[in-house]
């Protein structure tokens, strides 16, 4: 079961809910250590303190704030729990908005708050049903690590489930990194979409949504373990070089991706790419002819 990593409560309205916050995802990457090459001693980083010159322990360590180069404001774990805000000791809902409004650049880590004691259990229901019958969403503010934060509440299988976000300084506008102006023919835009068409799923319950770097890295180690060589990864078939031909790429992948999920796919056609009539060639006179040649310059010898 994971660890309880904040306890506190909802505060909605008058009504407390006591929780218990924990992690909502897991981590299954691949940890690696730093070794010493020739003799693979494990390297660790050691803890100083610059003005005694020698090893620190934990115990001894704590959070400051640098004020000038000569001095530091030691901040203390309790004064940072003891903060005279109601978000220290509770996730304050402050709106109800449409998960719509929210734009997704703005949503980060998820956490799963569960009920603590049975007090909290008709509370904790009724919340969770009214967000499910309205359909929006809670916007909230907590204090976590030393700092305020914002934060969205929705439920999930009839569990609430508290996502960090963002505040709007955070923020940066991407404007600035948006191309030149370019003109896109419509066959291009319904091209796009029947690309689209082609890879649209109901759910990401697919296979293909999976971690094969992590595969990948257990199969390495896999191998070495056994004292083999590690297995030769395939290199993707992708064409080099710059596209030239948009309608021709769009194309290819319709055809590609219809390859991989079986002919009997449903597709929209692709349009088929416009092409300029040729207009008839015009006719040269002989006034016109005799025009233009008297117009030229003798080349010298």
């Amino acid at each position: 079961m994971p660890r309880t990593v904040w306890s506190g409560a909802i505060s909605f309205g008058l009504v407390t809910v006591p929780i218990n916050v924990q992690s909502a995802t897991e981590d299954h990457s691949v940890r690696f250590h730093q070794y010493h090459l020739e003799d693979m001693g494990r390297v660790r980083v050691r803890k100083y303190c610059e003005v005694e010159d020698r090893e620190v322990s934990t115990d001894e360590i704590g959070k400051g704030y640098q004020l000038t180069k000569e001095q530091v404001i030691p901040i203390s774990d309790e004064e940072l729990r003891d903060l005279p805000l109601p978000t220290a000791k509770a996730i304050e809902i402050e709106a109800f908005v449409p998960l719509e409004s929210v734009d997704p650049i703005r949503i980060g880590e998820g956490y799963y708050l569960q009920p603590s004691g049975q007090v909290a259990a008709k509370p904790y229901k009724l919340l969770a049903m009214a967000l499910g019958r309205s359909s929006k969403v809670a916007v909230a503010k907590y204090a976590w690590s030393g700092r305020e934060r914002l934060g969205l509440l929705r439920v999930k299988d009839d569990v609430i489930v508290l996502h960090a976000m963002r505040w709007p300084d955070e923020i940066r506008d991407p404007t600035e990194l948006l191309p030149e102006p370019v003109e896109l023919s419509d066959d291009e835009i319904d091209g796009a979409l029947a690309l689209m068409d082609t890879m649209t799923r109901e759910d990401l319950e697919d296979p293909e949504f999976r971690d094969t770097y992590t595969e990948a890295l257990e199969q390495i180690i896999e191998a070495k373990r056994e004292g083999q060589e590690p297995p030769a990864m395939p290199e993707p078939e992708r064409e080099t070089g710059q596209i030239v031909d948009l309608m021709a790429a769009l194309n290819e992948s319709v055809q590609q991706a219809r390859a991989s999920r079986g002919e009997d796919a449903d597709v929209r056609e692709m349009p088929k790419k416009k092409t300029a009539k040729k207009q008839p060639a015009k006719k040269t006179t002989k006034k016109a002819a005799a025009r233009k040649t008297a117009g030229r310059r003798p080349r010298s010898a």
